[in-house]
C-alpha cells in the first residue's frame, strides 16, 4: 500500500466588532435575548434598503493586508441566492468577483517550525440568522442576521489536524491583534468548514474532497480532521475508495463522528449576480496606506523579536505575545529601560498571575510600567529584597499608591557593607563551634550562618553581599 498523505483546506468565517451591523443600523453585540439586535433591513421588510458599514470594509481590508492579499481597486458586493429558512431576504449579500483580498500568504508555527500557508481569498459578507433546534420545534433567533463576517478560504495546502488548528489560533491572534474581532469561539464568532481528501504521497490529482461544515471550535475541527483521515484511509485501504464521495458533512461531538448531510456532486448554483442596491466605490492608494498604518506588529514577528535580540526563551516569548496589551506593556517597560529578561520575568509570573486571578485586563491595573520599573530599580541599587519588592508589587496594586511610599528605613534593605560586616563579626564570635565545624569541611553550615544574618537583621540583609561577606569572614 502506498504512502498516503491528506490535503487540507479552511473556510474559517469570523464575525467583525462594529457597533452596528455591515448592511443596516441594528446593534452588533452578543446578546443571548433572541430577535432583541434587529432592524427591517435585517428581516427583508419591503422598502428597506442597505447601507454599508465603512468600519467593517475598513477592518476587512486591513485584514486583507494582514495576510498579505492583493486588495481590489473597486469594492462591490454580490447577491448569493438560495433558500434556507435562517436567512429572512433569500439571499446573501457576499462577494465572489471583487474580494478584499486574494493571492495571501502567510506563515505559521506549528511545533518548532515555519509551516507555509497560501489564501485563495478573503471577503467580507453578512451572516444569517441562527436556528435553535427543539424535540418537535425549531425558533430563528435573527440576531446574528447582518453581523458582519469576514470569510477565509485558504488553498488545499494544508496536511494534518495539528497544522489546522495551528492556523487557526494563529488567525484568531491577528484577528485580536488587529482589533477587528474578539474572536471567541464560545459566543460562536469564528466557525470553520474544512474540506478533507486524502492521496497517494506521490501522486499529482486530489482525492476527493469531503467537506464538514459549521465546526464551532478547534478542538471539533482537530477530532473531525483525524476521523475523516482515518475514515477515508479505511476505505481506501480496503479497495473501495469509490465509496468516498464528494458529499457535504456534520461533525457530532457526542458520537465522535462525521454524518452525511447532503451530497455535493456538483458545486450549487447561486446565481450571483452584483448587489445592484450597494453602489461600487474606488478604494484609494492612500485610504490603504492610513489602514496599513493602523495594522500593529503581529505577535509571530513580535515573538521571534523577543527571542532574537532580547534573549528569551520561547516559553516565555509565547506567554507575552498571546495577547497584545501584554506584548504593548512588555515593550513599554523595554522602552523605560528594565531590562528584557527582568520585565519578562515580573510579568509572566506576578504582573500574569496577578490579571488571570482577579480577571482583570493588565492596562487596568495600577501598576504601570513605569511603576514596574520604580520597583525593579529599587531591587538593582539594593534598596530592597526581591521578597520585599513582591510584597509591595501587591501593595501598590491594592493600595494604589506610588511604590516609594512603601519604602523606608524600617523596611528598607541592609546593603551597607560596613554595617553588615559588623553584624556577621558579631555573629561568629558568638557560634565559634559552628565556625569550627565549617572549617572542618561541615560546609552545609553555611546557610546556618545566612539564616543567623537574616534573623538578626529581619530579613532586610542583602543577600548577595551577606554571602560575599561570609565567604570571606569564614575562610579564616
Amino acid at each position: 500500500m502506498k504512502k498516503q498523505k491528506a490535503v487540507i483546506g479552511l473556510e474559517m468565517h469570523c464575525e467583525l466588532k462594529s457597533n452596528s451591523k455591515v448592511f443596516s443600523g441594528a446593534r452588533n453585540s452578543y446578546n443571548e435575548t433572541p430577535n432583541a439586535n434587529i432592524a427591517p433591513v435585517d428581516m427583508a421588510f419591503p422598502g428597506t434598503l442597505p447601507v454599508v458599514n465603512k468600519k467593517c470594509v475598513a477592518d476587512a481590508l486591513k485584514m486583507s493586508m494582514a495576510l498579505n492579499c492583493t486588495q481590489p481597486e473597486y469594492m462591490y458586493f454580490d447577491r448569493k441566492n438560495y433558500y434556507y429558512p435562517d436567512l429572512p431576504k433569500g439571499y446573501q449579500i457576499t462577494q465572489m468577483e471583487s474580494p478584499v483580498g486574494i493571492n495571501g500568504h502567510i506563515e505559521i508555527e506549528v511545533g518548532d517550525k515555519l509551516v507555509p500557508v497560501d489564501i485563495h481569498d478573503i471577503h467580507l459578507e453578512e451572516d444569517a440568522a441562527s436556528l435553535d433546534h427543539y424535540f418537535d420545534t425549531s425558533t430563528i433567533d435573527y440576531n446574528r442576521a447582518g453581523v458582519p463576517l469576514l470569510e477565509l478560504v485558504t488553498e488545499p495546502c494544508l496536511h494534518s489536524a495539528e497544522e489546522a488548528v495551528a492556523f487557526l489560533e494563529h488567525m484568531r491572534d491577528v484577528y485580536k491583534y488587529c482589533d477587528v474581532s474578539e474572536a471567541d469561539t464560545k459566543k460562536g464568532q469564528i466557525r470553520c468548514d474544512v474540506n478533507i481528501s486524502i492521496m497517494d504521497e506521490d501522486a499529482t490529482e486530489f482525492g476527493t474532497r469531503v467537506e464538514v461544515k459549521n465546526v464551532n471550535s478547534f478542538g471539533g475541527v482537530y477530532d473531525a480532521i483525524n476521523y475523516e483521515i482515518k475514515r477515508q484511509s479505511a476505505l481506501k485501504e480496503a479497495g473501495r475508495y469509490n465509496e468516498v464521495e464528494q458529499e457535504t458533512r456534520r461533525w457530532d461531538e457526542e458520537s465522535g463522528t462525521t454524518i452525511h448531510m447532503r451530497s455535493k456532486v456538483d458545486a450549487i448554483d447561486y446565481k450571483y449576480f452584483v448587489e445592484p442596491n450597494l453602489p461600487k466605490f474606488k478604494i484609494t492608494k492612500e485610504w490603504l496606506e492610513e489602514l496599513r498604518k493602523e495594522i500593529p506588529r503581529l505577535h509571530l514577528e513580535r515573538k521571534y523579536d523577543y527571542i532574537n535580540n532580547y534573549g528569551l526563551s520561547n516559553y516565555d516569548a509565547t506567554i507575552l505575545v498571546k495577547e497584545k496589551n501584554v506584548a504593548d506593556y512588555f515593550e513599554e517597560c523595554l522602552n523605560l529601560g528594565i531590562d528584557a529578561k527582568v520585565a519578562s520575568n515580573w510579568i509572566t509570573t506576578q504582573v500574569l498571575g496577578y490579571t488571570n486571578k482577579y480577571e482583570v485586563n493588565i492596562q487596568d491595573i495600577y501598576l504601570t510600567p513605569k511603576r514596574l520599573k520604580d520597583l525593579t530599580d529599587l531591587i538593582k541599587d539594593g534598596t530592597i529584597s526581591s521578597k520585599q519588592a513582591k510584597e509591595i508589587f501587591f501593595k501598590v496594586i491594592e493600595e494604589a499608591k506610588e511604590v516609594k511610599e512603601f519604602i523606608s528605613k524600617d523596611n528598607a534593605q541592609i546593603s551597607d557593607k560596613e554595617e553588615l560586616t559588623k553584624i556577621i563579626e558579631e555573629i561568629i564570635n558568638n557560634n565559634l563551634n559552628q565556625v569550627n565545624e565549617y572549617r572542618n569541611g561541615k560546609t552545609n553550615l553555611f546557610d546556618y550562618f545566612v539564616g543567623q544574618v537574616m534573623k538578626n537583621t529581619r530579613g532586610k540583609a542583602n543577600p548577595v553581599l551577606t554571602k560575599e561577606i561570609l565567604n570571606d569572614k569564614l575562610k579564616g
